[in-house]
């Protein structure tokens, strides 16, 4: 509105706001004046500020608008730096003043001239030279909630781990009747998990545990072997077992923590906090930040700013978004003065990642360069002097940059993409590298040694597990080769004018299945790239391919890691059976990076027969289809492979005998306990109230959905969880479901009661009958006093071993369910106070 009040107040007309759109003229002085484009300058600032500077001093009327504050602030600190009249307004109420650039934030999508109104406006793309879509600029966040703990996904015959029970089978989820016991019993439904055990040595079948489904949290899904010997229920084989195990983590431990002293007695550096310009390249972002992506970067930024050095894993599944979380991190170094060098396994990965940086930094005084063998002697001996003399801010390259040749004059940040792809050697030389250094390791799908040190401690973990918006999951094939099918495919991705990845990993033959899938698909254009190529050879086919000069890539697996290319949404994997599984889910991550459905195909020769390890691997790769699937693939690979390169395979038989879930906590309490902190495993806990709590059929149908609805509630509701992830487990179900029913919010009001005991150390909490009995029952002084004031007829047993408490009878009725669980969190509250809880009076 201001913008046309200042062309009539010019001109003495009313004028659209679009040089191109005349809109609704309903006046007949609203006339359309003529603009033209603003030129673009591509990110060359002082190009822009020339520009503004000389229709300043012609006295036209500027206008800048931005999306984000950072951007806007920094347009001003740019013109003002260079002796431009530049003023911040929060909206644009009134004309805006001649001679002088205005500043507003706002979208428009093109900014344009109007020589009759002496007036421009520019928007960020022309000012700063980054092309933002206009409704991408208004940022939302993602409304998807993260996943708060991941589900056990069990299925009949599958085997678990009980903490207390040890390894058994899973038979199937069923309802039973609980009852008080006694002359006024109250039943009440419940919901139970049945795991069965090893059977007797006389042949009896072996005894069924019935694990109710707000104890989920002592359970954990087998990893670790292909067929582990169940447990015997009341036998010492299981105590046996884990005594062992904790025998064999305590060297481990030990070693663990003279690394973690070492890193924490290091002097690093501590970076400052964020700059304009910082909050301005994070403006600049082009899509919406999913909530991981927000609480990892600010997770990262408080390690970089803190003096210890960071050690973190990133672990996110392909596509989703770690290479923006590395941008952000890397920039932050470089604003402090520091060097950046970012390893990567691939020279392709090298090139796609050179390309999304220097985009990304476009507008900044930051020279970002890449060694790999694309470059030539001369290219790699500058980019190795501009490292010393510090004229390079960041380098991006393949193991090349770990030679003793490259030195930095002041490294900050060393990123580690794909870290799992570095072998023993490279391990060796980044530990020269790095010290004192803080280190960024990404990985789609983190192998157990990583993710093993991230679990313990040693190193921070984040994961990025909620995908980003409009994405799809990947629709996944698995069969024998069909010439009639593959041709169909390829058609179809053709259609939709989309482009192919044919996986053929034997370079002897790649030129023959090339020549196949012409005479399969005579109107498509095919490419082939391998490893074997000349450097530049191989860089011009990928940059054509890119560019869309052709239609199906034929290549080996050089595209595996990190190759970017939303236009190819279907992947054909040749031979898939002689891939391993973490390797099929790098390959399958190529496509569905964009907003279309993407399809992968996995096919083998059907005239050779399938090993039972490929067609596993093959069956986990089709099931585990789902956008954030690479930890499941990850604990599968471990499940095919067995452990025994994880510490080495002295440990393997321990992993095998209590499970890779175990085993890591083992690690975990015995690290902590050579710390000095005091750990506690997962008691188990019997709280048994005769409320109606538990998830109907009517609510959620599927068995599978409504276990995973009990394992968040019941991991949500253990001592060491946050206080919001039971809301957060609401909000889902809610979310996903509708409203809650009266069994759910019973079942909710018990989670947060477990909670509560599970926080004052308790291992029963039961109904028996018209008494409450609760143990243990260790008291103060002090305490006791307030019991029998507050419950005159309450019973100690058996000096502390329990209490036993009369539940109140309002009228003779037993009371409703709402009102047992507040009498019961009112008696928590009295005998067990929590230190941040005032005693109750």
């Amino acid at each position: 509105g201001a913008l046309r009040e200042a062309v009539h107040t010019r001109l003495g007309v009313w004028w659209s706001l679009s040089p191109f759109d005349p809109g609704d003229a309903e006046d007949a002085d609203d006339v359309r004046v003529a603009g033209t484009p603003v030129p673009s300058f591509q990110g060359n600032v002082e190009g822009a500020t020339s520009y503004i500077g000389d229709l300043l001093s012609r006295g036209w009327a500027v206008v800048v608008a931005a999306a984000g504050s950072g951007l806007v602030e920094r347009a001003r600190d740019v013109l003002s730096e260079r002796g431009f009249g530049a003023r911040v307004v929060e909206e644009l109420t009134e004309a805006p003043e001649h001679g002088v650039a205005t500043l507003v934030r706002g979208t428009i999508e093109s900014g344009f001239l109007s020589a009759e109104a002496e007036l421009a406006v520019f928007t960020e793309s022309e000012f700063y030279g980054r092309t933002v879509g206009g409704s991408q600029m208004v940022k939302k966040l993602a409304s998807r909630r993260k996943n708060v703990v991941d589900p056990l996904q069990l299925k009949a015959g599958d085997h678990v781990v009980h903490a207390t029970h040890g390894i058994g089978r899973f038979v199937e989820m069923t309802q039973r009747e609980v009852s008080t016991g006694g002359r006024n019993a109250q039943k009440s439904l419940r919901d139970y998990l049945v795991i069965e055990y090893a059977p007797s040595k006389r042949g009896y079948p072996g005894d069924k545990l019935f694990v109710p489904t707000d104890q989920l949290d002592l359970l954990s899904r087998y990893v670790g072997g292909e067929a582990p010997v169940l447990s015997k229920m009341g036998g010492g084989d299981w105590a046996a077992a884990k005594s062992k195990a904790r025998r064999a983590v305590r060297d481990i431990a030990v070693e663990l923590v003279k690394l973690y002293s070492a890193r924490m007695a290091a002097k690093g550096h501590a970076f400052g906090p964020d700059t304009p310009w910082q909050r301005e390249l994070e403006e600049a972002f082009p899509f919406a930040e999913t909530p991981d992506q927000l609480q990892t970067i600010d997770e990262i930024k408080h390690d970089m700013e803190s003096p210890i050095p960071m050690d973190r894993l990133l672990s996110g599944d392909v596509g989703f978004g770690k290479t923006e979380v590395a941008v952000r991190a890397a920039f932050k170094a470089i604003q402090d003065g520091k060097q950046v060098a970012m390893l990567v396994p691939t020279t392709l990965l090298v090139k796609q990642h050179l390309d999304t940086f220097a985009e990304r930094f476009a507008g900044f005084p930051v020279k970002v360069r890449a060694l790999s063998r694309f470059q030539s002697d001369k290219q790699a001996r500058d980019v190795l002097a501009g490292l010393l003399d510090g004229t390079v801010d960041m380098v991006i390259g393949t193991h090349r940059i770990l030679t003793d040749k490259v030195i930095f004059k002041d490294l900050g940040l060393l990123i580690i993409d794909e870290e799992q792809r570095f072998g023993v050697e490279h391990k060796d030389a980044l530990k020269k590298l790095k010290t004192n250094v803080d280190i960024l390791a990404m990985s789609a799908t983190p192998i157990p040694r990583t993710l093993e040190m991230a679990v313990t401690g040693i190193r921070e973990m984040s994961t990025l597990a909620t995908p980003p918006e409009d994405r799809h999951p990947i629709l996944s094939f698995v069969g024998p080769k069909n010439d009639r099918q593959i041709a169909a495919a390829i058609r179809r991705e053709l259609l939709r004018e989309g482009q192919v990845f044919y996986v053929h990993n034997r370079v002897q033959s790649i030129q023959r299945v090339a020549h196949e899938l012409a005479e399969l698909v005579p109107e498509a254009r095919i490419a082939v790239a391998h490893g074997r190529m000349g450097e530049h050879q191989l860089e011009q086919v990928v940059d054509d391919f890119w560019e869309k000069k052709f239609d199906v890539l034929v290549s080996t697996t050089i595209i595996e890691t990190g190759l970017d290319i939303a236009n190819a949404n279907t992947i054909i994997i040749d031979r898939a059976d002689k891939y391993g599984l973490s390797q099929l889910h790098q390959l399958r991550g190529r496509v569905g990076r964009g907003r279309e459905r993407a399809y992968a195909y996995f096919i083998y020769d059907d005239m050779k027969p399938l090993s039972e390890t490929a067609a596993d691997r093959l069956q986990t790769i089709a099931i585990n289809n789902d956008l954030g699937s690479g930890m499941q693939v990850a604990l599968k690979d471990l499940e095919l492979r067995g452990a025994g390169n994880m510490l080495g395979a002295e440990q393997a038989g321990h992993i095998a005998g209590v499970g890779f879930d175990l085993y890591l906590r083992m690690v975990g309490e015995a690290v902590a306990t050579f710390r000095g902190e005091e750990t506690e495993g997962p008691t188990e806990l019997r709280l048994e109230l005769p409320v109606d709590a538990r998830i109907p059929e009517a609510y959620i149908d599927s068995e599978r959905l409504r276990l995973e609805a009990y394992q968040k509630l019941s991991s949500s509701a253990t001592a060491t969880s946050k206080d919001d992830m039971i809301d957060l487990v609401i909000d889902e179900l809610v979310d996903r479901y509708g409203p809650l029913p009266e069994e759910v919010v019973g079942l909710v009001a018990v989670a947060r009661l477990r909670r509560r005991a599970a926080q004052a150390g308790l291992t029963d909490v039961v109904a028996m009958g018209p008494n409450l009995r609760i143990a243990p029952a260790h008291f103060a002084d002090s305490i006791r006093v307030r019991m029998q004031r507050l419950y005159p007829n309450a019973k100690l047993i058996a000096s502390g071993e329990a209490v036993v408490v009369p539940i109140p009878r309002p009228g003779g009725e037993a009371m409703a369910d709402a009102e047992l669980i507040t009498w019961v969190d009112q008696l928590f509250t009295a005998l067990y106070p929590l230190p941040d809880l005032k005693p109750a009076a």
